[in-house]
């Protein structure tokens, strides 16, 4: 066989390398899914730099907070999100599944505070993953009065944006808070009261 006609297969086996790869990534974040994990203790990759919380809340010091990706694409409701339009505001981000139980279970607190909030300059975000379709996403959107917009991501490829060494989701719920100036400030890996997304955000407000 020539050098010329082994190039071809060369370059196939490293594409289904390269896409065996994003897809065990994919495969990682998912077995996490519905965990009660404690958010203080995982760690979120090398370099990773925050408080641990017993509430299951981490935390990072403002001057070494790193930028949130960019997150963009369509909404469930087709309309289109893009974070970057929102810098300047305090973010709230909750990864979750309407097939998830514990999901279920903070979506109310999650309602509650964002309705709280949203006239200090606080924007919620919900990123829906591994529904097949939209249609249980948006029928849970409904059941619960979700009144903030949420991408839908059925591959997880959003979450995968978040840089190495950040708090990033890790399992399904997250809630992850950005501060004013786009970067990553508090994450919890669990299903979230009112009290503990009230103590994530509001220490981000009072942030001058």
């Amino acid at each position: 066989m020539s050098a010329a006609s082994r190039a071809p297969r060369s370059r196939r086996v490293l594409t289904r390398r390269l896409s065996l790869t994003a897809s065990a990534a994919v495969a990682a974040l998912l077995l996490t899914a519905c965990g009660e994990g404690d958010g203080g203790t995982a760690q979120s990759g090398s370099g990773a730099n925050y408080i641990a919380g017993k509430d299951g809340i981490a935390t990072v010091d403002k001057g070494e907070r790193k930028d949130a990706p960019a997150i963009s694409g369509e909404t469930l409701d087709g309309a289109t999100f893009d974070l970057a339009d929102h810098k300047g505001k305090v973010v709230v981000v909750n990864v979750w599944g309407s097939w998830c139980p514990p999901c279920r279970a903070e979506a109310p607190h999650l309602v509650k505070v964002a309705e709280d909030t949203a006239d200090q300059g606080v924007e919620f975000v919900g990123i829906n993953t591994r529904d097949a379709n939209k249609g249980p996403a948006i029928a849970f959107e409904k059941d619960y009065e979700v009144g903030y917009p949420s991408l839908y991501d059925p591959q997880g490829k959003q979450i995968l944006r978040f840089p190495r060494g950040s708090l990033s989701p890790q399992a399904i719920p997250s809630t992850v808070v950005i501060d004013r100036d786009g970067k990553i400030a508090a994450r919890t890996l669990q299903a979230v009261s009112e009290k503990q997304l009230r103590a994530m955000i509001d220490p981000v407000l009072a942030e001058k």
